[in-house]
Parts: structure tokens; sequence; C-alpha cells
């Protein structure tokens, strides 16, 4: 027990950032009106039918009758250049999603998410991928380093979905110390021996039953630290055995294992606001890529029964064909409600925007569903929840753990 609880130990030792509140309530100031007009110079004829069709929100708000453009994108540096400043005052994106390019210290990623917003004139969500382990965009000594889920699930034996609603929750007032509000997770994708080394430590589990439970502990942990979960990668991923990133996965597994497990892992979490799709090939259900297939988008909505609000998986991998812009309207077209696009490249997010346009009825009415969801976190003490996490006995190390 005294090797699997020394890393573990470690993980949880560090100072937590300061005000969990961070810099969410801040007032938007809005653009002067001589500043909109020179927007339009130069801007995309779709973009400016967007600002057209949209109206401001509230400071701190939510959307009240406003459109939002179909996309959740990436910027390219710690701060905002003035061609992103107007070109994402035009597109008026659901929301935005950092990563390390964008993080040098807590004051500057502060900055950064409030010029986010002050840009688009409302609380827009603010996303990170921050699973823990390799997938942690938020780094010591902003946030707390912690092992893989599937390590730390494995280290907390039969306490598990305990230690990892306490860890959620850690990582979620972490993030709202910075103005993040949504976090990509939990994974949902049932580990198998063979699933590829990109995703098989980032999962929860090899059981439909560990997944679950760790799964809801995880959205349980994040909510209540005041951030938004998004299930992935729907409807499984768990058995590829290549990295999307860089190649298209298929899945061969007929259609009877897929419904009874990986697909199963999701039943459960039809209550939970937000989804990301695969980019994956089920063979025994369609030819064409989850995110871009609408009959995978029926079996996500239908059978699965997740009626949220869903986003593509990073339309910039390698797994699609086509140009960013033809994937993003494929995906739209299929059934998604809006493109996720991670590289902060103008090139790329220009015309993808003039594909994607704006949302349709249903997918604005999912988005402010979503939204809705958003509260304030619990009031606890930082150091509290780490000592209860701190508290939990831990297992001997399993000799096949990856």
């Amino acid at each position: 027990m005294g090797a699997a609880r020394g890393p573990v130990r470690r993980l949880h030792g560090g100072k937590g950032p300061g005000d969990p509140e961070g810099q969410l309530r801040r007032t938007h100031v809005l653009p002067p009106a001589r500043a909109r007009v020179r927007g339009y110079l130069g801007c995309p004829p779709v973009l400016r039918r967007l600002r057209r069709r949209r109206r401001r929100l509230h400071p701190g708000g939510v959307a009240l009758t406003g459109r939002f453009g179909a996309a959740i994108l990436g910027c390219a540096g710690p701060r905002l250049g003035p061609e992103e400043r107007r070109f994402f005052r035009d597109a008026n994106p659901f929301g935005f999603i950092l990563f390390a390019r964008n993080i040098d210290s807590a004051d500057q990623l502060r900055a950064l998410t409030s010029e986010l917003r002050d840009g688009v004139g409302w609380d827009a969500p603010i996303l990170v991928d921050q699973e823990g382990g390799r997938v942690q965009r938020l780094r010591a000594p902003l946030a707390t380093e912690w092992l893989p889920p599937l390590e730390h699930v494995a280290a907390l034996g039969a306490h598990a979905a305990e230690g990892m609603a306490l860890r959620y929750q850690i990582t979620a007032l972490e993030m709202r110390s910075y103005g993040i509000d949504v976090d990509c997770a939990p994974m949902l994708d049932l580990a198998r021996a063979d699933t590829h080394p990109f995703l098989r430590n980032r999962c929860y589990g090899e059981t439909l039953e560990q997944v679950v439970a760790v799964g809801r502990a995880v959205a349980e942990g994040l909510l209540a630290g005041g951030v938004l979960p998004v299930i992935k990668h729907m409807p499984g991923h768990g058995l590829a055995q290549m990295d999307s990133h860089h190649d298209l996965p298929r899945i061969t597994a007929p259609a009877e294992t897929l419904q009874a497990l990986d697909f199963a892992a999701f039943k459960p979490f039809a209550d939970l606001p937000m989804g990301m799709t695969a980019h994956l090939v089920y063979d025994a259900f369609d030819g064409a890529p989850a995110t871009i297939s609408p009959e995978m988008m029926r079996l996500i909505r239908d059978e699965i029964g997740f009626g949220g609000f869903i986003m593509t998986d990073d339309i910039s991998m390698q797994a699609l064909s086509g140009t960013v812009a033809e994937r993003g309207a494929a995906a739209l077209a299929a059934g998604c409600d809006a493109v996720l696009h991670c590289n902060g490249d103008m090139a790329e997010m220009v015309p993808l925007m003039e594909a994607a346009g704006a949302m349709t009825d249903a997918a604005q009415a999912r988005a402010e569903a979503a939204l809705a969801v958003r509260r304030d976190p619990e009031p606890v003490d930082m150091a509290t929840l780490r000592a209860k996490l701190e508290a939990l006995p831990t297992d001997p190390p399993d000799d096949h753990r990856p």
C-alpha cells in the first residue's frame, strides 16, 4: 500500500490556487459603435449576417434571444491580436477552448479569459481539456498535477468514485479561479487491453460498471466546483487501435458488443448538458465517421438518448478528410450542434465560420439549456477537499496497470 500511496500523496500536496471565483463576474464592456462599423470592413458576408442577427447579452449573463455562431474556437496565443478580436466579435462563437499555448501565468490567463468574453460581449463558456495526467492543459504551479485517470482509479480501488469526485471538484475550483468553466470530461470510453496508448490511461476502467460509476463521480465533482462537464467521445472510443488525431480508426466489433458495452456507457449520462463526438467509423452501423454520420448522430440522440448539446471532437484532426470548412459543414448537416476547432489558425477559422454560420433553432435551444446548468461552486475549503482525498485508503499497484 505504501508504494501506491506515495505518488498519490505527492500529487495532492501542493498549495491550491486562490479565489475559486476568479474573475467570472466582471462587467463586459461593449465596443463603441464606430468600432463595430469598422469591424465590417473585410468581414465575410456570412459573418456580417451573423452580426446583424445577434443581440448583445447582459453582462455576465446567458443567452437572451441572440444567435450563436455554430462553433467553439481556439485562439493563437496568450493574448488576442487585433485580427482575432475583430473575427471573434463578428463570428460570435458559442465558446472558446484553451491549450498550453494560451497559458503563461495566472494573471495572463485571467486576462485572456476576460478578453475573450469582453470580445463577444457576454459570459461565453471557456473550455479546456483538464483530465489530469497526459491530457492536462493547466500545469503546476497553476494547477494540481494528477496521475493519469486509469492509474488513479486503480490506486483508489474501492474508493475510486469518492476519490475521483474530490479530484475533479478540486480541478473545477482551480479552473474557475482563472475564468474557465467547462471541462472536456468525463471520458466514458471503455479501456481494452489493445486500446491505443493515446487513449488507454485516460480511461476510467475496463468494465461498464466502473466507467459509469467513476464517470458519474467525475461529472458531479465538476458540477460541484462550478464547471460544466462534457461527456466524450460519443458513442465510444475504447476499441480504437489508432490515434484519431492522425488516422481514422475503424471499429469492426459487432453491433451487439457496441450496444452492450461502449454505447451503453453513455446512456446513464443523458441528463448531462454537453457531449463530444468521436472521429471513428463503426462498420456495423455506417461507413462514415460518427462526427459526420447522420445515422450515428441519430443513434446518439434516439438510442443512447442524449438530448444535450453536441460538439464535434476537434475538426482539424486528421481522421477526417476534406477541408476544415467541408468537415464542419458535414458535421453540422449530420446533426452536431457546433464544430470544435482548436488550433487557433485564422486561415482555417474564417472559412469554417463561413460554412458553419449561425446555430439552428434546435442547436440554439440546446446551447441555452446547457448554459442554464451553470452554477456557482459549492462553498468549500480547498484544503478540506485535499485532506479528504488524501485520507482515502489506496490499494497496492496492479502489475497489469499501464
